[in-house]
């Protein structure tokens, strides 16, 4: 079994509704829930995490900002925020110094990641040194690793080098859109997995109402069938 954070979230940035969206799947046993530094302003993002907080679940920030400066102003917005998890971003020794003493976890980016929509470059072996350097760190987590976003390497090859390298979660984020990858990277060994889009797009099995939608990934996320509730 591996954990699914549905992220409110499509083509990379949260989405407008996200607070009905949210209030929408509270009741469907979901624990883990997360959004992105693009699309939500400061005061969406402290809205968004003190409704989760209520309805239990855990909060997750990713960030996805290209330019140094606005990756650590969206650090700075979460942890004002009050988020449990802030997952993504490339410029780790200043986020850690404005984490330190916060009790916020930090999953930053294995690997080299590009461009907006993020995409993953660098070879399996280098993916998996940098995620075993990263976790060795004071501070860090876990690793949020793009692994369906490299256009070259084998993702489920990857998932597995950095879990065997990561001292810490793997998160496997990014462009998963059907049970048969939530049941191979549960298999890989990944800690958890983001689905956004394609829970928005009604790509999973089922009906393709967002409900409908979560409950099938964590149906999954089981190992258990596909669920039309």
């Amino acid at each position: 079994m591996s954990e699914f954070i549905f992220m409110l979230t499509h083509h990379d940035r949260t989405v407008d509704n996200a607070l009905e969206v949210l209030e929408q799947v509270k009741d469907t046993g979901l624990r883990h829930i997360g959004f992105k530094d693009v699309g939500a302003s400061p005061e969406r993002q402290r809205e968004l995490t003190e409704a989760a907080h209520e309805a239990g679940m855990t909060v997750y920030l990713e960030v996805v900002s290209v330019a140094a400066e606005d990756e650590l102003r969206s650090v700075e917005a979460a942890i004002n925020a009050g988020v449990d998890w802030i997952v993504g971003g490339k410029y780790v020794d200043q986020a850690l110094e404005r984490l330190e003493g916060t009790g916020i976890k930090f999953a930053p980016f294995p690997g080299t990641v590009v461009g907006h929509p993020s995409v993953l470059e660098g070879t399996v072996e280098e993916i998996a040194s940098h995620a075993r350097e990263l976790t060795a760190r004071e501070g860090v987590a876990g690793v949020d690793l793009l692994a369906y976003r490299h256009k070259t390497e084998d993702p489920l090859e990857i998932v597995r080098a950095v879990v065997d390298a990561a001292d810490g979660p793997v998160i496997v984020a990014g462009s998963i859109a059907s049970p048969e990858q939530i049941v191979a990277v549960t298999e890989a060994g990944a800690w958890g997995f983001t689905i956004g889009g394609a829970v928005f797009e009604g790509a999973l099995p089922g009906e393709r109402d967002v409900v409908s939608q979560v409950r099938t990934a964590l149906a999954a996320a089981r190992g258990e069938g596909p669920s039309r509730a």
